[in-house]
């Protein structure tokens, strides 16, 4: 009689102990504010996803299913793409989309069309990546690659958002220079602009809600400015849609084509949009929430994106009207762009000087602002850091500030000096593009990783020919460059050495992408001799 009682204390013992091992290893499938690993955003800093659609109490919800699209929904996931579009409107992108007007003028709108859709399926694949696994793209590295690699990765994604750091808070100070009719010089501005750290840190402390709605009066304050501009110089509306319908490319234009491109992949900022997107509660057991955050963020970064379209499309018209075939065309820069324009069209009761200042500062303010965002994110997750807020900003606004101050005052008196900085700038970032695309391309593809949403095989081969083409035209870029460049048998064998081993190491990382090579193979080899698994 006494063993029966026995027997079932023991199953429900059993019963006790397998619930908690399920338990346990369904909470360490999601990532926990409370464990040792660095997570983008803390459990109470995210948002919480509502549900608008009435439930009955005596229905079973599938959540295998996608609830219907709502409106209250999308603006909820409103956000992540705008901070993520502002790197398309950095002030490197802005000097590139003046440059390309003035010297190519309409003809080169139908690329910018082209990047910007390019630059979209990149962004979208990181959003997938950090939406599908509750990780970003930089934490994912440090547990894909050996501890040397991932260490390497970091170090090139630094050397990029150092790069961009130091064109958004150049181009920050030179609109402070104009909006102070020249009373402050450049390294009073690149102070001023250092500041945004600690504006950025008081935002965060308010949500992220009220740190996007401030982004959003920044891209609003930039496309009113621009839109000014294009209504006050009156483009030739004809000429801009043919250049935008029409291909059409010279020999005389291909640096500038070049640029188009290279500007729209910035390296940081695929890194960037891994992390904003984990900004919302999602549960990450759910397929049907999973598949709803993707099509809403999905949505919202293809309106912001077209919106920043917009944006550039209403520089390179502007100076495609006023100085394409021109003396100065070959001259204009971003230093000085703004007394071009009040040259030519004059001042007035709202002088255009000035609004192309305001343009340029919301540009250059917002793009430094997210470049420390990104900065913690990439410290962060390459290194595992659990530092506070405000020491991880300090930190990552620290590596870009310091060389920034030093540049500013070297170049302060020379705009041809700056000129060179900003392509030296522009190499640099353009040799990163492929240690950001590889590992996203790699990731997303992994079922390990992915599992139901890993990308299918028509999209992996359309998102590898993309980066393999913006590889390819970032790869022209620096081949015109060193070749003008490098002068000297020392600095050319440095060149030599340093080309090879960054060759080693895309090849390297390709290597580790097995998902690749099997999905071309299926296509070539009859299906019982297709090559299977990773």
């Amino acid at each position: 009689m006494s063993s029966q009682p026995q027997e079932e204390n023991s199953k429900d013992d059993n019963k006790y102990d397998e619930a908690n091992r399920l338990l346990s290893n369904e909470s360490s499938q999601q990532p926990s504010s409370d464990s040792d690993e660095e997570v983008a955003y803390e459990s109470r800093e995210k948002v919480v996803i509502v549900d608008f659609e009435p439930v009955n109490s005596t229905d079973t919800v599938d959540f295998s299913i996608t609830p219907p699209f709502s409106w209250k929904k999308l603006w909820l996931f409103t956000g992540p793409g705008f901070l993520m579009s502002i790197a398309f409107l950095d002030p490197g992108n802005l000097e590139g989309d003046l440059q390309a007007g003035a010297i190519a003028g309409y003809s080169l709108l139908w690329l910018l069309m082209w990047a910007t859709a390019m630059g979209l399926l990149i962004q979208l694949l990181s959003a997938r990546v950090g939406v599908a696994t509750g990780r970003h793209l930089a934490e994912l590295c440090r547990e894909e690659y050996p501890y040397w690699a991932s260490l390497l990765l970091w170090f090139m994604a630094e050397l990029a958002l150092i790069g961009a750091d130091i064109q958004e808070v150049i181009g920050s100070a030179i609109a402070i220079q104009i909006l102070s009719h020249g009373v402050l010089p450049l390294w009073v501005g690149v102070i001023i602009t250092a500041s945004d750290c600690f504006i950025f840190l008081f935002l965060e402390n308010y949500g992220v809600r009220k740190l996007e709605a401030v982004f959003a009066v920044l891209i609003a304050t930039m496309a009113l400015s621009f839109a000014w501009m294009f209504g006050e110089t009156k483009p030739n509306v004809k000429e801009l849609i043919i250049g935008i319908l029409v291909p059409k490319l010279s020999s005389k234009t291909i640096r500038q084509a070049v640029g188009v491109v290279g500007c729209v992949i910035m390296p940081h900022n695929v890194f960037l949009h891994s992390a904003l997107v984990q900004s919302r509660k999602i549960d990450l057991h759910k397929k049907g929430r999973v598949q709803e955050a993707l099509n809403y963020y999905s949505i919202e970064s293809s309106v912001a994106l077209i919106i920043s379209f917009m944006i550039n499309l209403f520089v390179t018209t502007v100076f495609a009207k006023g100085f394409y075939g021109t003396n100065k065309a070959n001259s204009i820069g971003l230093v000085n762009a703004g007394q071009y324009l009040e040259e030519k069209y004059g001042g007035g009761l709202l002088p255009i000087l000035y609004i192309w200042g305001i343009g340029l500062l919301a540009a250059g303010q917002s793009s430094t602002i997210t470049g420390t965002y990104a900065g913690q994110f990439i410290m962060g997750g390459f290194l595992n850091l659990r530092l506070k807020k405000w020491l991880r900003a300090l930190i990552t606004r620290s590596f870009a500030i310091v060389p920034t101050i030093i540049v500013a005052l070297i170049f302060n008196t020379s705009e041809a000096s700056l000129d060179i900085l900003n392509e030296w700038l522009n190499v640099l970032q353009s040799i990163q593009i492929p240690f950001a695309l590889i590992p996203l391309l790699t990731l997303v593809s992994k079922e390990q990783v992915m599992g139901d949403f890993r990308i299918g095989p028509i999209l992996e081969k359309v998102a590898w020919t993309v980066a393999a083409l913006v590889i390819v035209i970032n790869g022209y870029l620096l081949l015109d460059f060193f070749s003008s460049e490098v002068n000297g048998l020392l600095f050319g064998s440095l060149v030599c050495i340093g080309t090879a081993a960054y060759v080693a190491f895309i090849i390297y990382l390709i290597s580790r992408c097995g998902s690749l090579s099997s999905s071309w193979f299926t296509l070539l080899l009859p299906e019982k001799f297709a090559y299977r698994g990773n």
